[in-house]
């Protein structure tokens, strides 16, 4: 912009305007990738061209919509935020956590519902276990503790065990490696700080504990687990299967449940079997379960339910506590 001029009278001479009326001349634009020192564009240049370099040697795609050269698009991650960003109390759907009379056996909160972006980025990091899903699983997890426990001290985070076949299959579990991206974890004999400890102290049972019974033709009895997974099964069959499969972590330095107070995390609520004999395992061994948090919950909850997850959770209220309404969106 040029300076401003106004026009005086008689002789038709010019003077230049009050300064305090002129606005000042924009600064000159500069684009964003403009570093101040040389060494930064390079190592930015250098960036970019190892990452076309790795996608042209170890092709993927976004497991929700395919877009290319990124394993969870921009979109797509946004959308994850998004279902997960009012975690809610999801026991109510699940019949091994609630009683014949209505009663809560075990109150959950999860952070969304598995559907749509959430279910298949929860699938493939199960399968693969992608930095990039974790990170993204991870914070949603986070939010869903964070809005169950309001961060006490002292309280345990156990996570559920995945089964040695899973594992020698994966290579890890989904459940242990989130709760590691998303809290500070600690083994059960380390000093309590202000926030929960993740405490690894259910595992799976031996393959003799709560397995059917059934003749091997020479007239003894043998005891076998069924075969195969839980996926398909109703909730009896679930039940069933489940029963037994859990206890307390043994060994020299065991952790000591007896006294505390714990959640249980998992990835997936189903009927809330698993959930149910990670209790049972627990309590068993003296420890004293406020209730479960999962990354997401296969049945929607009820209208009543679909609101923020108040802390009951943690023991900050009595009874099922209430749950305010969902804001239309």
């Amino acid at each position: 912009m040029g300076r401003h001029k106004e026009r005086t009278g008689g002789k038709g001479r010019r003077r230049a305007a009050d300064p305090d009326l002129v606005s000042p001349e924009p600064p000159a634009a500069r684009h964003r990738d403009d570093y101040p020192a040389g060494p930064l564009r390079l190592a930015d240049r250098a960036a970019a061209a190892a990452a076309e370099l790795l996608a042209l040697a170890v092709p993927v795609d976004c497991v929700c919509c395919g877009t290319e050269d990124l394993a969870l698009c921009g979109t797509c991650a946004r959308q994850i935020r998004l279902l997960t960003g009012n975690p809610f109390r999801a026991e109510a759907q699940a019949p091994a956590l609630m009683d014949m009379d209505g009663t809560v056996l075990l109150p959950v909160v999860a952070a969304g519902v598995y559907r749509g972006e959430l279910a298949q980025a929860v699938l493939s990091f199960k399968r693969h276990g992608q930095a990039q899903l974790g990170d993204v699983l991870a914070k949603a997890l986070a939010g869903a503790v964070s809005a169950a426990t309001g961060d006490p001290a002292g309280l345990w985070l156990v996570p559920v065990p995945t089964s040695n076949g899973a594992y020698r299959k994966r290579g890890f579990s989904p459940v242990h490696l989130l709760l590691k991206r998303s809290c500070s974890y600690r083994a059960s004999g380390a000093a309590e700080g202000s926030g929960p400890l993740v405490v690894d102290a259910l595992r799976k049972a031996g393959p003799l504990a709560g397995a059917r019974r059934g003749g091997d033709g020479n007239g003894s009895v043998a005891l076998r687990r069924p075969a195969g997974g839980q996926k398909g099964l109703g909730r009896g069959a679930r039940s069933r299967r489940v029963r037994g499969s859990m206890r307390t972590r043994g060994g020299l330095w065991p952790p000591e449940p007896r006294g505390r107070a714990c959640i249980i995390v998992d990835d997936v609520l189903t009927t809330g079997a698993t959930l149910a004999e990670a209790a049972r395992a627990l309590r068993q061994a003296g420890g004293v379960v406020l209730g479960a948090v999962v990354l997401a919950a296969t049945r929607p909850p009820v209208a009543s339910d679909f609101g923020a997850a108040d802390r009951m959770v943690a023991g900050e209220t009595g009874g099922r506590g209430k749950n305010k309404p969902k804001k239309d969106e």
